[in-house]
C-alpha cells in the first residue's frame, strides 16, 4: 500500500523509536511543521529532527547537480583535473580575485563575534590562504588511481581484473573553516563529485569562494559545474536533509562531537556509508619511566593552537606525580605565555592536592569566544568530565588526572576519551606497547600529539581524521584523503569463446 504523505503533526502524537520505545511530538514541533516538510526520527536517541521544505530543496538541488555531474565525470581526464586544481590555486593567490572573498570572510567574522561565536577557525588568515593554495597544488601533483588494476587472476581461457573506480557523490558537512573547501575538492581526484554544506558562520565566505574561484575554474577546465556543489542554506536541517539523500556514495561530517554523531546517525539510518570526523582532543600518559624533559617538550608542543589533535587530557602515574605535575604546569604556562595569555587547568577533585592551592584561588583573564572572562586559573572536575573537549580560543586549557598505574590509564582512556589520539611518554618501549595494545585509539605516539594530520604525516591533502568512538574502521586508515575514496570493480576478459561452467 502506498504510504500517505505527511502534511501535519499533532502535539502529543506518539512516535515509535528503536522498535521498543515511544517519544511524542512537542507543541513547538507541531506548530512549526508545514506541508512539504519532513521528519527524521533518530532510532538511537529518539530525537525528532524537523526538515523544513526549503532546506530539503536546497540539499536536493545540490545533490541533483552533483548527480548530473557524476554521469559526466567518467569522460574527464587527469589533465583536466590538474588544470582545475591549479586554476583554483592561482585564483586564490590572485589578490584581485581574492579581495571579495576576504571581504566576505571579514563580514562573517564580524557577524560571528557579534553573536559571541568562536572565530578561531573562521578567520581566513594569510596562513590559511597559503595552505589552501598548497593543498590544491598537492591534489594536482597526486598520481591518479582511477582505473588502476589492484589484482589480476588468470583462469583457463579468461582473466579477472579488480580495479579502482570512482565511488560517487561525496557529501561534506563541516564547521566554519574556509580551508576545508580545498580539502573537499580532493574527491574529484578519483572522479567523484562533491556536495558540501558549511556552518552558517562561514556561508558568505563559502559563497564567495564558489563564485570567484571554484565555478570559474570548473568552467575553464571543462568539468561539469555540478562537480562541486554548495548547499546554499544556513540551518542545521539542511545538513540533515543532505545526509538523508540515498544517492550519496559517502557522507563525511566534520565539526563538534554532538553534531557529528547526530549527522552520522541520520546518514546511517538512510543506508549511507559515513566517515565521521568530530570529537577530538588528544590524551597523553606520563608512564613510570617518562623522561621529564621529553614530557615537558611534548606537552608544550601539543598546545600551540586549538585543533582536534591538541592535548586535552593528561594522565600522570602516581609514583611520578610529585616530579611531573610541576613540569606539566610549567609547560602549560609556557604555551600560554607564547600566546600572550593565561592557561586554564582542570584537575580531578581527588587529585587537587597535587596542584598548588593558589592556582584555584587566583582569578585571571581567560580568553573565550565572547572575549576575556575572569575565571579561577584552576578548577576541580569529576571523573566523567575527563571526556570534555575544551574548545579554547587563546588560553590553552586541559584536564589533569593522577592514575595508580597504566591499567587505570587505559580504563580512563577507553571510558572517557573520544578514542582518537594517545601519546605515551615512556623510556621503556614495553610501557608504550602495553598501552598501544590495550586502548582503542587509531593514532598512538611517544611525543607531541599534533603530528596527527594527513598533510603533515603523510604528505597528502587530508579530508578528515576519524576517531574510533563508534568502533574501528573497516579496511582503511583513520586518515581520509581524496585518493582513498574509490570503489573496486571487477572486469572479466574472456580469451576462449568456449569457456563455460
Amino acid at each position: 500500500m502506498e504510504p500517505t504523505p505527511l502534511t501535519e503533526l499533532s502535539a502529543g502524537t506518539p512516535i515509535l523509536v528503536g522498535g521498543d520505545r515511544i517519544t511524542t511530538v512537542s507543541e513547538e514541533l507541531a506548530a512549526a511543521f508545514q506541508p512539504g516538510d519532513a521528519l527524521v526520527v533518530l532510532q538511537d536517541t529518539g530525537e525528532l529532527l524537523h526538515l523544513p521544505a526549503n532546506d530539503r530543496m536546497a540539499a536536493r538541488s545540490a545533490v541533483d547537480a552533483a548527480a548530473a555531474a557524476f554521469q559526466r565525470m567518467g569522460e574527464v581526464d587527469d589533465d583536466q583535473l590538474d588544470a582545475f586544481y591549479l586554476d583554483v590555486a592561482a585564483r586564490l593567490e590572485d589578490d584581485e580575485v581574492f579581495a571579495p572573498i576576504a571581504a566576505a570572510n571579514a563580514q562573517d567574522v564580524s557577524d560571528a563575534k557579534a553573536r559571541g561565536r568562536s572565530t578561531t577557525r573562521l578567520v581566513l588568515t594569510d596562513r590559511m590562504r597559503t595552505d589552501m593554495v598548497a593543498g590544491l597544488r598537492g591534489w594536482a601533483a597526486m598520481a591518479s588511481v582511477r582505473g588502476e588494476v589492484v589484482r589480476r587472476l588468470e583462469h583457463d581461457g579468461w582473466t579477472l581484473e579488480q580495479y579502482r573506480d570512482r565511488l560517487g557523490i561525496v557529501a561534506f558537512v563541516f564547521e566554519g573553516r574556509p580551508n576545508v573547501f580545498a580539502d573537499a575538492c580532493g574527491v574529484l581526484r578519483t572522479g567523484n563529485t562533491v556536495v558540501f554544506r558549511i556552518g552558517s558562520d562561514a556561508l558568505r565566505t563559502a559563497q564567495a569562494i564558489v563564485s570567484h574561484a571554484l565555478e570559474p575554474a570548473l568552467l575553464a577546465a571543462g568539468l561539469p559545474s555540478g562537480a562541486v556543489s554548495l548547499v546554499d542554506a544556513r540551518s542545521h536541517a539542511a545538513g540533515w536533509a543532505l545526509f538523508s539523500d540515498r544517492r550519496l556514495g559517502l557522507a563525511v561530517a566534520r565539526g563538534s562531537g554532538a553534531a557529528v554523531r547526530q549527522l552520522g546517525a541520520v546518514a546511517q539510518q538512510s543506508g549511507i556509508t559515513v566517515s565521521l570526523h568530530g570529537t577530538g582532543g588528544a590524551w597523553m600518559v606520563a608512564a613510570p619511566t617518562a623522561d621529564a624533559e621529553l614530557f615537558a617538550r611534548a606537552v608544550h608542543r601539543s598546545l600551540d593552537r586549538k585543533v582536534c589533535n591538541t592535548l586535552n587530557t593528561c594522565l600522570i602515574v602516581r609514583e611520578r606525580a610529585e616530579e611531573l605535575v610541576p613540569v606539566l604546569l610549567a609547560s602549560l604556562d609556557q604555551a600560554a605565555t607564547d600566546r600572550g595569555t593565561n592557561a586554564k587547568l582542570h584537575v580531578l577533585e581527588r587529585d587537587r592536592h597535587h596542584v598548588p592551592a593558589d592556582r584555584f584561588e587566583r582569578i585571571v583573564p581567560i580568553t573565550r569566544a565572547v572575549g576575556e572572562v575572569e575565571e579561577p586559573q584552576a578548577e576541580p572536575l569529576v571523573e566523567a568530565q575527563l571526556g570534555i573537549e575544551f574548545e579554547w580560543e587563546d588560553s590553552p586549557e586541559l584536564s589533569l588526572a593522577i592514575v595508580e598505574d597504566l591499567d587505570e590509564a587505559a580504563r580512563l582512556f577507553d571510558a572517557y576519551s573520544p578514542r582518537f589520539v594517545l601519546s605515551v611518554i615512556a623510556e621503556r618501549a614495553e610501557e608504550r606497547r602495553e598501552l598501544e595494545a590495550r586502548v582503542e585509539a587509531p593514532y598512538v605516539g611517544n611525543g607531541f600529539t599534533r603530528w596527527v594530520d594527513g598533510q603533515y604525516a603523510l604528505g597528502t591533502p587530508e579530508l578528515g581524521l576519524s576517531n574510533w568512538e563508534l568502533g574501528r574502521l573497516f579496511g582503511r586508515s583513520g586518515i581520509l584523503s581524496g585518493d582513498g575514496i574509490y570503489t573496486i570493480r571487477c572486469r572479466a576478459i574472456q580469451h576462449d569463446p568456449d569457456v563455460h561452467r
